[in-house]
């Protein structure tokens, strides 16, 4: 059985850890493109929207979309008065956006039933059949559990049982999905850790990034323009606000460093905006799109992490800190397990808990910018890691997966 190592680059060791023969690595890699260019359809049942941040989900897909028709199923709308139905949108070229319309009032079993009649009757009306289930969270089997794909893939991710507003049944349903699903996906080392033993076909692929789209960030962009006018040094930070952020430790360095200032890009989700500390020094310039952060990212001094430390954020691997590299730039972040090993042990990224070591990290980064050791280093440890290498590795899995299972 393959597994992934616990390296920055990943790769696959056999059992027998016998290097392949040239025809056999041959035959593998011609078995894997066959298995592209008749790429089955892919239905994905996710608990993110496809329209909100862009970021892993997005990534993995639509590299799938390239080669088949990919179907993203989306949480309902409610609506006062709605018909039951399912909104269907075109994204880009095989990327289909499904989504159910929904009355107001209803149960919970209620609107089980109406989206599984919706469903079933999608699935034949796009005659589907043969295709990959992709789930991102175990909820979906409520809906979506009783369809017999040719694949089950959940790509975990994230710890949803940990996230404010988890639903109680969260974890009875994820050893459900463990027992359907044909291969399990972590988004890092350290969910792989707390999973690998709950299902025989684990495999850690951590955050990876689009180089060149961040790589831009050290073309000297234009500033954006409500950017263009905040002061240097400029702290950014660009990702979701939510419980994961810590808000103490950023009114705290706010206050310590007031000739500092701090750019937040991001939607304000799950907290109140209200709880949100405000300074002269702290910019919330709000959510941007995926194709302008390289700009933002371009004139910031340091890019920073500045998670909290809570059962939320125990088994993140944010995707932000290889795409903070591409760009080119120094980063601070608190003490995440997935940024810790291998960003911090390879002294990539400074590691910092209080707002005290922050501010000290911080005036050390704001040093590390003219390190051209520092950014060989970095270069080095990016070479390998793309959305692409990672993509083609977990096809590599999927195709293993189907051919067992067409012959058994």
């Amino acid at each position: 059985m393959l597994k992934s190592d616990q390296t920055s680059s990943l790769t696959f060791e056999t059992k027998t850890q016998t290097a392949p023969t040239k025809s056999t690595a041959t035959n593998a890699t011609d078995t894997v493109e066959s298995f592209i260019q008749t790429m089955p359809d892919v239905v994905c049942l996710s608990h993110l929207r496809w329209d909100f941040v862009y970021q892993r989900p997005q990534h993995l897909l639509s590299r799938f979309a390239k080669h088949s028709r990919l179907f993203f199923f989306e949480e309902p709308y409610f609506y006062d008065g709605a018909q039951p139905r399912l909104d269907v949108s075109l994204r880009d070229p095989n990327v289909h956006i499904v989504v159910a319309h929904l009355p107001h009032g209803l149960t919970p079993q209620e609107s089980d039933a109406i989206q599984i009649e919706l469903v079933n009757n999608f699935v034949k009306e796009q005659k589907l059949a043969g295709y990959v289930a992709w789930y991102y969270t175990p909820m979906a089997l409520e809906v979506y559990g009783h369809l017999q794909p040719a694949l089950t893939v959940y790509d975990c991710m994230d710890e949803l049982s940990a996230f404010k507003g988890a639903s109680p049944r969260l974890r009875e349903l994820e050893a459900e999905l463990f027992k359907k699903a044909d291969l399990v996906f972590t988004g890092g080392h350290s969910i792989y850790e707390s999973k690998r033993t709950q299902h025989p076909a684990v495999y850690a692929f951590p955050s990876s990034i689009d180089k060149a789209h961040f790589a831009q960030a050290r073309t000297g962009l234009a500033e954006p323009a409500d950017q263009k006018n905040i002061p240097h040094p400029r702290f950014g930070f660009y990702g979701v606000v939510d419980e994961r952020f810590d808000i103490e430790l950023l009114r705290e360095v706010a206050a310590l460093r007031p000739d500092w200032h701090w750019v937040i890009i991001g939607p304000v989700v799950k907290i109140d905006p209200a709880t949100l500390p405000h300074a002269d020094n702290i910019h919330y310039l709000g959510g941007k799109d995926y194709k302008e952060l390289p700009a933002y990212l371009s004139s910031w001094d340091v890019a920073t992490m500045p998670f909290a430390i809570n059962e939320s954020t125990k088994y993140i691997s944010p995707t932000k800190t290889p795409e903070y590299l591409a760009g080119g730039k120094p980063v601070v972040s608190t003490p995440i397990r997935d940024v810790i090993r291998p960003y911090g042990d390879q002294h990539l990224v400074h590691i910092a808990s209080t707002a005290p070591e922050f501010v000290t990290a911080l005036e050390q980064a704001l040093v590390q910018r003219d390190d051209p050791e520092w950014l060989a280093q970095t270069d080095a440890f990016l070479a390998n890691i793309s959305w692409d290498h990672t993509w083609q590795n977990m096809v590599s899995l999927m195709q293993i997966a189907i051919t067992q299972k067409s012959t058994k």
